[in-house]
């Protein structure tokens, strides 16, 4: 028997423990964000009707809120620059845009409505935020992290005009500013096969590297600030 001491300050240690708190939140609609402030760690909630997602949306209706469909972070404005500002992650309003780009993401597309999108929250101090996305990753493993890469995308502006539309966009059109990218190379039809696989047997989809590049955000979280 090798078992090693508690060490409440190792990394998995801490990463538990901003798991166990933001599990304990409260579950809010999506279109409420206006309290937000600072910057953290979030949960998303589907309940809605489409097929694609019928395990997901059955396992958190009735206020059960058991299977994130997307997990994601808000860094502070300055945050991937580094420094020791004590207050950086109550400051601002990180969780607030990033929950709010979300919002406006699956408004604007023609298959979702935002009504049935929830989430919860933790305001974390900025060093730990990546520690406890990735922890509640691992824990969930949730769809739109997994395998519809592209939901956290943003604008990618002139500079990336052509890069290719996301596996999210491909299944979720809509978004204004997708519309304008080059076709994804995999059809609607192969991208659901593998969410009908992940689902069914927990593989992950093997991606080029020529995809990934010209794909814009393929870093499994999908959160570029």
């Amino acid at each position: 028997m090798n078992e090693r001491p508690y060490n409440p300050l190792a990394k998995r240690s801490l990463a538990e423990s901003i798991a166990r708190s933001i599990l304990e939140s409260q579950v809010y609609p999506l279109s409420d964000t206006a309290h937000l402030v600072g910057a953290g760690v979030y949960i998303l909630y589907y309940t809605g009707p489409l097929d694609w997602y019928a395990l997901i949306a059955a396992a958190n209706r009735g206020g059960a809120f058991v299977k994130p469909i997307y997990i994601g972070k808000a860094i502070p404005k300055g945050g991937r620059k580094g420094g020791f500002a004590e207050d950086a992650a109550a400051k601002g309003t990180a969780l607030r845009d990033r929950l709010g780009q979300h919002l406006s993401s699956v408004s604007e597309v023609h298959n979702l409505e935002a009504a049935d999108f929830y989430y919860r929250y933790l305001m974390v101090d900025d060093i730990w935020i990546p520690l406890g996305e990735n922890m509640l990753i691992e824990e969930f493993k949730p769809a739109w992290n997994r395998v519809i890469d592209g939901f956290g995308n943003k604008d990618p502006g002139e500079r990336r005009k052509a890069q290719y539309r996301s596996p999210w966009d491909v299944i979720h059109p809509g978004r204004q500013f997708a519309d304008k990218l080059a076709q994804h190379p995999k059809s609607a039809h192969a991208i659901l096969a593998e969410l009908a696989a992940y689902f069914a047997t927990g593989a992950v989809p093997k991606r080029k590297k020529s995809m990934i590049d010209n794909n814009g955000d393929d870093n499994g979280d999908g959160d570029e600030e």
